[in-house]
């Protein structure tokens, strides 16, 4: 099976060589049965590419014959605003799809895709940094801002950089199982269980964003008192700041509004309480700071497109892999 990988100029070295570790792996746990000849192709008329300090020899380019190809997958860049310029890429992206079982991206390869006429209609994700832009260029496409990975029909695409890996071991678990995706995990030392539906940015990763030490402050305390007043005006006392001011302050240092930030925060508590225990919905819930199981589902429908129950179905520890 033959998966290529096209690398746009200036390519994130990660995009590249996360897939192209773990469909590697996935033949050494079957004793190298060559389950996947994973190739290289630039994008451009060289061969030789420089990529984050290094330079990695392509195995072809789009200029050169075409070979059978099953699964295509666009690596992202940091120019990714060059896509709708990249006459020649967007031609062979469309003449090369049309004839394959599979194909994605990884972070701002989507932009090629969307360049290409292949988001319309499709759901897909991207960098968070960039997926309000992706939206804003392709608006045919459906943009998931949150998720790690989304799979629609033929397209499978990825959130930045390590997100690469999580949807490798998705598309291995689609061709041979899940018994050889979770070997391969193991050895590569990452998570089988980080699957669409989890989110590829959490309330305390947020909390490391903002600059001022007022606004980290809040956050940590929101961060260990979930079951507290977290209203605008009690945040905003706790801040010393007035409503207004603290509203505006907490926006421009984390990109989200006091009332996102704190959904985050117990959208995230509940995962760990959904993926860790058994504790009845009602009280994870309740131990959360979400007032009945009803908000929670909501919230958890709004940030993850899957209710709690399912939520916990498909990652909990007990479930079955």
């Amino acid at each position: 099976m033959t998966i290529a990988i096209a690398i746009p100029p200036q390519a994130q070295s990660l995009d590249i060589s996360g897939p192209l570790a773990a469909f590697r792996e996935a033949d050494r746990q079957m004793e190298k049965q060559n389950l996947y000849d994973v190739r290289l192709i630039s994008t451009v008329k060289s061969k030789t590419i420089e990529l984050d300090g290094m330079t990695i020899i392509a195995q072809s380019s789009i200029y050169e014959a075409d070979f059978p190809i099953d699964t295509l997958i666009v690596a992202g860049t940091h120019r990714y605003e060059q896509a709708l310029d990249m006459i020649d890429f967007r031609q062979w992206l469309q003449r090369r799809v049309s004839k394959i079982r599979r194909y994605g991206s990884v972070c701002t390869g989507a932009f090629f895709l969307g360049a290409a006429g292949l988001l319309d209609g499709k759901k897909v994700t991207t960098h968070w940094q960039q997926a309000a832009e992706l939206a804003k260029y392709y608006a045919e496409a459906d943009v998931h801002y949150d998720d790690i990975f989304v799979q629609d029909g033929a397209l499978c695409s990825s959130a930045g950089i390590t997100a690469g890996i999580d949807l490798s071991l998705k598309l291995i678990e689609d061709d041979y199982g899940r018994a050889l995706a979770l070997k391969t995990a193991r050895q590569l030392v990452v998570f089988l269980r980080r699957p669409g539906g989890q989110s590829q940015f959490s309330a305390h990763l947020a909390a490391q964003v903002a600059e001022e030490s007022t606004i980290q402050s809040v956050q940590q305390w929101v961060l260990h008192n979930l079951n507290a007043d977290l209203s605008l005006p009690a945040l905003a006392d706790k801040a010393a700041m007035s409503v207004r001011n603290f509203s505006r302050v907490f926006r421009n240092e984390t990109e989200m509004t006091p009332a996102d930030f704190v959904e985050l925060a117990r959208i995230d508590a509940a995962r760990r309480l959904l993926e860790d225990s058994d504790t009845p919905l009602q009280r994870v819930a309740s131990r959360c700071g979400f007032t009945n199981v009803d908000l929670m589902r909501r919230a958890f429908l709004r940030r993850s497109g899957i209710k709690p129950s399912d939520y916990r179905r498909r990652f909990s520890r007990s479930a079955t892999i």
